[in-house]
Parts: C-alpha cells; structure tokens; sequence
C-alpha cells in the first residue's frame, strides 16, 4: 500500500477486518502467503467478531488441506 493509501479498501458486510490493528490481508499479502495458509490467518483473525466457532471450524479445515495437499498426510 502507498503511504497516501494506507487503509487496503472499503469492508463490505460488517467491520471485524476494520477493528483490527493489521488486517488480515495486509498480513498475508505483505508476507506473500498462499490462499490456504492466508485463509487459516483469516478465520482466526475474525472469529471472535464474526462467526466464532464456525470460523475455527473453517481454518481447521483449510489446515486439513494443507495436509493433505502439501504434505501428503
């Protein structure tokens, strides 16, 4: 993100991403992590403000692939 442009865009649907000090997509792009890994950082991030234990659910699922398809577990 430019120095002018700090904030990575509007929220559509609520403001769990807005209330935190980094968001989760400013993590994961500046850390240039995959789509799953990005995803499990994602889930956790907002579980507490959005859907709690289904977001858990979501990011041990994406952890399972991981597995799966990375390790051959």
């Amino acid at each position: 993100m430019t120095e002018s442009n700090k904030e990575p865009g509007k929220q559509i649907g609520g403001d769990h991403y807005q209330r935190m000090a980094v968001q989760p997509v400013e993590f994961i792009q500046a850390n240039d992590l995959g789509f799953l890994t990005g995803n499990v950082i994602k889930y956790v991030c907002r579980a507490n403000f959005k859907n709690g234990r289904e977001d858990i659910l979501k990011a041990m699922h994406c952890l399972e692939l991981i597995l799966q398809l990375e390790y051959n577990d």
